[in-house]
């Protein structure tokens, strides 16, 4: 079982933790001819977690609810109904009755809608015994976002062409403090990409992320900080809050607006940032 998610089964129900992830280092290297971007970025699973329960309904009637955070846009259009959809157009499914709470901040860069999408794949997969191996729900995933496919198999990996070529990569940071600090900010993806010229990295990530995370500031470095610091400096401010909190290492993770910061020792968190969301946990 995947040390980060936690499955209960009983009677046809059952009940998922997706987690979120960081980016450690971001680099957009390209742009493709049908607009889209090409990156090299290593995805780092977290301990921050939604809860999805998922249950064969008894009343023969599909239903999806939420509670936690508020989850903006309309029912349909969340990544969780689209992969019941979505794998409805090649398996006859009885109809299913979802409930979701969100915890993971949305518009962060952390793929919490991309995690609940591909956890729902997971559950549709045991709930109704489709056999579907790890590569064919990985391609379901990709057909739901650029970043679901990660969450499958939910491991580290050097992520390159969209986001979606996956190469294992060997990185481990058990005992480290994670702290996230999200501000009240949504940022525009599309609008992030549009500010950056892409350019080859200078140095591989592989290169950089061996060594340990007290040797990556100014190595280890995300694209979309420049014109993001730019355009809302109180989010450099959280980095370098961080920083001053004595983290070894931070950075924006995705195209923000959460950063996150690596501590060798749990920071006190209390009256420095307010207004914000904040996490802090350790990976195990």
């Amino acid at each position: 079982m995947n040390k980060y998610f936690i499955i209960f089964v009983k009677n046809l129900m059952m009940l998922l933790f997706p987690n979120c992830k960081i980016n450690l280092g971001l680099a957009v290297t390209g742009k493709l001819t049908d607009g889209f971007h090409t990156i090299e970025t290593v995805m780092y699973p977290v301990p921050l977690y939604d809860v999805l329960e998922m249950i064969i309904s008894p009343k023969g009637k599909f239903s999806f609810q939420t509670s936690g955070l508020e989850i903006p846009g309309k029912p349909e259009n969340n990544l969780v109904v689209k992969a019941y959809k979505l794998l409805t157009e090649d398996f006859d499914l009885k109809p299913v009755e979802i409930h979701l709470h969100k915890a993971i901040p949305m518009g962060a860069g952390l793929g919490g809608g991309s995690s609940n999408g591909a956890f729902a794949i997971k559950i549709l997969n045991s709930i109704f015994n489709l056999n579907l191996n790890k590569k064919k729900m990985q391609q379901y995933a990709g057909r739901l976002g650029s970043d679901c496919p990660f969450f499958i198999e939910n491991r580290p990996v050097l992520a390159k062409g969209k986001g979606d070529i996956f190469d294992k990569i060997e990185i481990d940071l058990p005992g480290y403090s994670f702290v996230i600090v999200k501000p009240d900010i949504h940022i525009n993806t599309a609008q992030a990409y549009s500010m950056i010229k892409p350019a080859k990295n200078k140095i591989s990530l592989k290169e950089i992320i061996v060594e340990p995370p007290d040797k990556w500031k100014g190595l280890l470095t995300n694209d979309f900080e420049h014109p993001v610091f730019e355009n809302y400096p109180e989010i450099k401010a959280i980095k370098d809050k961080l920083y001053k909190l004595g983290a070894t290492y931070t950075s924006m993770s995705g195209s923000g607006s959460a950063v996150y910061g690596i501590f060798r020792e749990e920071p006190d968190l209390e009256d420095n940032f307010d207004g914000c969301f904040a996490w802090n946990g350790e990976i195990i």
